[in-house]
C-alpha cells in the first residue's frame, strides 16, 4: 500500500472484510495466477508476495510477482509474450551498491514482475518472506500467509480478514511467527521508521527501459558509467 507510515499500536486491531474486498482479494489472486503460470510454462518458478499473498489487499494494491533467482530478462520476457502479455514499463534499479540489481516488468501501473539481475544477499531474500509470499501451488489452494506491510504491522490473516499488530517492540516475536531472521525484521524497522521521520530515501540505480529496449543492453551500457555494476556483472554468461 503506498504511501503507508510506520504504526505504533500496543493493541490488536481486528479488521473485517466485507464482499467487496474479497471479490477484490479473488480477482487480483486470479491475475497473479495467470502470470505466474505464464512463467512456469517456461520453467520460470515465482513467488507473489506482499498483500495479494497476506490478503489485505485495497484498491491501490499492487501485483508483486518476484523470481527468486538469477535468470536471463530475456526469457522472463518471452514467457509474458508467449502468454499474451504487454509490457507496460521497464526499469532497473539498485538499492545500494551492497544490493542486487533487479530488473522490473510492468504489466501495468499496479503489476510487476520482478527479478533479480545478480545474486541476492541472505537478507534480501528474507525480505519477501517478511512481507509474506506465496508459491503458485499454494496460491492456488487458496493459502494466505501472515507478512508486514509498509506501516511495520504484522498482519495476520484470519477466515473474517486479518488481525494486525505493530512490529515495533515485538521484532522477535514478529521474526518467529513469520520464520525469517531477527536480522530482517530490525532492518525494516530501521529502514522504514528512518524514512517516516527523513522522507523517502532514494535508490542508487534506477534507470527507465522503453518497452522495446533489452535489458542486455542498458545493463551494458551502465556498466560502462558505474564500474561497481561491472564488477557485479562480470561472469554473467548470457550478457
Amino acid at each position: 500500500m503506498r504511501g503507508k507510515k510506520p504504526v505504533r499500536i500496543s493493541d490488536r486491531v481486528q479488521v473485517v472484510y466485507d464482499e467487496t474486498r474479497w471479490r477484490l482479494l479473488s480477482k487480483l489472486r486470479e491475475k497473479s495466477i495467470r502470470i505466474m503460470k505464464a512463467l512456469e510454462r517456461e520453467g520460470l518458478t515465482s513467488i507473489v508476495h506482499g498483500s495479494v499473498a497476506r490478503g489485505d489487499v485495497t484498491r491501490e494494491s499492487d501485483i508483486d510477482v518476484f523470481i527468486p533467482v538469477c535468470v536471463p530478462p530475456y526469457r522472463v520476457e518471452l514467457a509474458l509474450y508467449r502468454a499474451g502479455f504487454s509490457v507496460y514499463f521497464k526499469e532497473i534499479s539498485q538499492a545500494t551498491p551492497r544490493h542486487a540489481i533487479k530488473g522490473h516488468i510492468y504489466l501495468d501501473e499496479l503489476t510487476i514482475i520482478t527479478f533479480p539481475l545478480t545474486d541476492l544477499t541472505p537478507l534480501e531474500r528474507e525480505f519477501y518472506k517478511f512481507g509474506g509470499e506465496l508459491t503458485l501451488e499454494e496460491l492456488l489452494k487458496g493459502k494466505r500467509v501472515p507478512g508486514v506491510d509498509k506501516r511495520l504491522m504484522l498482519i495476520e490473516p484470519k477466515p473474517y480478514g486479518h488481525d494486525e499488530i505493530s512490529v515495533i517492540g515485538r521484532e522477535s516475536e514478529v521474526a518467529r511467527i513469520l520464520g525469517v531472521s531477527i536480522d530482517i525484521i530490525k532492518e525494516r524497522v530501521f529502514i522504514l521508521t528512518k524514512r517516516d521521520e527523513k522522507g523517502r530515501t532514494g535508490v542508487y540505480i534506477k534507470r527507465a527501459l522503453a518497452p522495446d529496449e533489452p535489458f542486455e543492453s542498458a545493463l551494458r551500457r551502465l556498466a560502462i558509467d558505474y564500474p561497481i555494476i561491472r564488477r557485479r556483472l562480470k561472469g554473467l554468461t548470457w550478457l
